[in-house]
């Protein structure tokens, strides 16, 4: 075993093919994130949510991520259409460059 530490996460760099794993410690920023790649997967990659696979732990993360996947989702085409429904964050701007 190597003991190397796993490859630290860009949300800028594209994910690729494959799985991508993210853990991290409470209060990391992992929901957002996870909204973020999500969201690019679908505007970038032309993936339908359908397609796309997030697993977290309890009933009440799955409620939460869902809800924050669809406003993420809501917020970023209002900035793509030029009516941003607040700031525009460093990902968000990765999609609108």
């Amino acid at each position: 075993m190597s003991g190397a530490a796993p490859a630290r996460f860009d949300p800028s760099e594209a994910l690729g093919p494959g799985r991508t794993v993210i853990e991290a410690s409470a209060g990391t920023g992992k929901t957002f994130t996870i909204t973020a790649a999500v969201t690019r997967l679908v505007a970038e990659e032309g993936l339908a949510l359908e397609e796309i696979l997030v697993v977290t732990f309890t009933r009440a993360a799955t409620a939460e991520l869902k809800d924050r996947v669809r406003k993420r989702m809501v917020d970023t085409l209002r900035a793509l259409e030029g009516r941003p429904a607040g700031p525009v964050d460093d990902h968000m701007r990765v999609l609108l460059a």
